[in-house]
This record gives C-alpha cells, structure tokens and sequence, in this order.
C-alpha cells in the first residue's frame, strides 16, 4: 500500500499552471475567501483554515488544493499579518510557511501555543527544510504536521483531512467535557443546580454582598412528613413532589438568584438584592403554591406542604456560606417543631 511520502509529487510547472499560471497581486489577497457550501452535519461544515505564507504563488496553490473541499479559506501574506487576523478570531486549522520575512513559522506557532484560550489549533508548517533537525525544531515549537515544498496537492489534502478529523475528535470530547460538567452541577432528578453548583456559585455572591453592601439571604426549604410519603406510596411518588416542589422555586425565583436541591427533600435559596419583606412575601408565595398542590397517589389524594428558615448576611459577624446555610437550618428545624408548613427567620435581620 502506498505511503504519504511514496506519493510522486507532479512537476512544480504543472503546480504553477493549475494554481493559475501567473501569481495573483498580494494587496488583493487579505480578503480572499473560498467557502464550500456547509452541511447540517458539524463535522461536515465548512472548517475555516489560516494560510500563512508570503508567497503569494504559494497561497493561491493552498487555496487551489482546498478550494473544492468544505474549507473556509483565509490568506494571511505574513506572519504579523495572520498574528492580527487571529487576535481578532479562532482558526481550528493554520498552514504556515517556515520561511517568512517578518515573523517565521516557528515564532508563530509559538505565539498560537503560548495565547490559545479557545479550542485547540491545529498546524501544518509548509517548509523547504529537509533536514531532520530542522523538522524536530518545527514540531517542538507546537506544529502538528509538516509538509515540504514543492507540495503534492494529494498529499496536502490528505494531511489537512487528518487535521480536521484530530479537531473534530478535540471538539466531541469539548462537548462531553462541557455535558460531564454541567451533569456534575446539575441534580439529574429535579434538573436543579446541586449542592456542588451552589457551594460554587453562592461564596463569590457573598464576596460581593460584603464588598458592595447588598442585602444576601440564604433559605433552606425543607418538604414537611416526606419520608411517610415514600414509605407509603413509594419513591416514584416522592420523585413527583419533588419535581413539581422544583418546579414552583424554578418559577418563583429570579435570575440573579439561584435555588438548588442538597439531598432528599431539601433545597436552599440565595436570594440577593432584597429586603426582609420582599423574602417574606417570595417564601410565603412558595408556601402557599406547595400548600395548594393535590397529588393523586393509589386513587388518594393527598397534600405535601413546606417549611422554611431563613438568614441574613451581616457585616458584623463572622459569617460565611456554611454558617448562613446552618443558621438557615436552624430556623427551618424551629419552624418543624412550630407546626410545619410556615417560615421562620433565624435571629435579628
């Protein structure tokens, strides 16, 4: 089976007549675009490719080569050149020459290592080079592949398709990165945040409160007699008190606040930017929408209702997150043993 390197490469006249024959003007060249036309699938949509090289005979052979693939091309004619179109946007794909005036392909592909914060780029160092010292040099500076000139439009085609399948591979595990993440921050039953998510989000909100001086609340919800429900009527009921509980605090509660579920039939609410009476009036909303649930059970209806402790941020104690959450706690538990289904706030506010 024939290799890469056992492709004969055509004379580089032939690759001069299909490029054109003469080679086009470089002012022109910057906003030169080949676009292929775009399928509904990702992996098949048009890749954009940053072609670097201050030959301009050079970049109309890349672009002839990739022209009737599904390839978005932009030519750069020098390494300041593609340095600022990348300042400006994210190329999965760059082709560079070695050899520039301005910038080499080494130091290019070291400023791509070294300022990369998207999605990783994939380089090809087109390159006169034959020796391997130089080669090594190429692929420590960060280049993927290198091609040597003259190229064989077959076998640039065929590395520029290996790059695309590497960037399509690093795109799907980008993906699943970004669905394990979210999952890892999601509870998978209510489709609220979890306890990690709000541990997460809710110190840096308390940060602000102590800095700026807004108002930070902290609500533990607790669903009142929910081990009685499940023991008698199974967990599927208890998963759809629990859904619908999930439900009222995802209506009820504003973006700039957050609700999550922490285990069992509990959940906690940071509320910001509000007064003692505007959470009164939002927990006993919530109280009510539970309290006027019916749940129909083995042809039994029946209702759950809800308890609630609430605390408030103040400069003058020692408190952090954790602290507000257990004195939280403690006013839910006060409200318990008060009779259930009302709210209690813990200490002065």
């Amino acid at each position: 089976m024939a290799t890469l390197a056992s492709i004969p490469k055509p004379a580089f006249a032939d690759l001069i007549l299909q490029a054109g024959g003469r080679p086009e003007k470089a002012h022109s060249e910057e906003f030169n675009v080949s676009q292929a036309g775009r399928s509904k699938d990702s992996s098949e949509q048009a890749l954009k490719v940053l072609v670097a090289d201050d030959s301009p005979l050079y970049r109309k052979l890349v672009k002839q080569t990739l022209s009737g693939e599904q390839y978005e091309i932009v030519l750069a004619k020098s390494g300041s050149h593609a340095m600022m179109l990348l300042s400006k946007e994210h190329f999965p794909l760059v082709i560079t020459n070695w050899m520039m005036p301005d910038m080499n392909g080494i130091e290019l592909c070291e400023h791509i290592r070294r300022n990369s914060q998207q999605s990783y780029t994939y380089i090809i160092m087109l390159t006169g080079e034959t020796e391997k010292s130089k080669v090594v040099k190429g692929l420590a500076a960060g280049a993927d592949d290198y091609l040597t000139k003259p190229f064989d439009s077959g076998e640039l085609l065929a590395r520029v398709g290996v790059g695309r399948r590497i960037i399509n591979l690093q795109r799907q595990m980008e993906s699943k990165n970004r669905l394990l993440e979210e999952l890892a921050l999601t509870d998978t039953l209510t489709g609220l945040p979890n306890r990690r998510a709000i541990e997460e989000w809710a110190p840096r909100q308390l940060s602000g409160a102590t800095r700026h001086g807004f108002p930070f609340w902290v609500v533990v919800a607790d669903l009142d007699k929910f081990k009685s429900v499940n023991d008698t009527y199974g967990h599927e009921a208890g998963d759809a008190i629990l859904k619908r509980f999930a439900q009222i605090l995802r209506a009820n509660c504003r973006a700039a606040d957050m609700c999550a579920r922490i285990g069992g039939e509990e959940f906690v609410i940071v509320l910001t930017h509000t007064s003692r009476d505007g959470v009164l009036t939002l927990l006993e909303r919530l109280r009510r929408q539970m309290e006027s649930q019916r749940f129909m059970f083995d042809s039994k209806e029946i209702i759950v209702t809800a308890s609630f402790g609430a605390a408030e941020y103040s400069r003058q104690q020692d408190q952090n997150f954790t602290r507000l959450v257990g004195a939280a706690d403690m006013a839910m538990y006060s409200a318990k043993r008060q009779g259930r289904n009302r709210i209690e706030i813990a200490g002065k506010a």
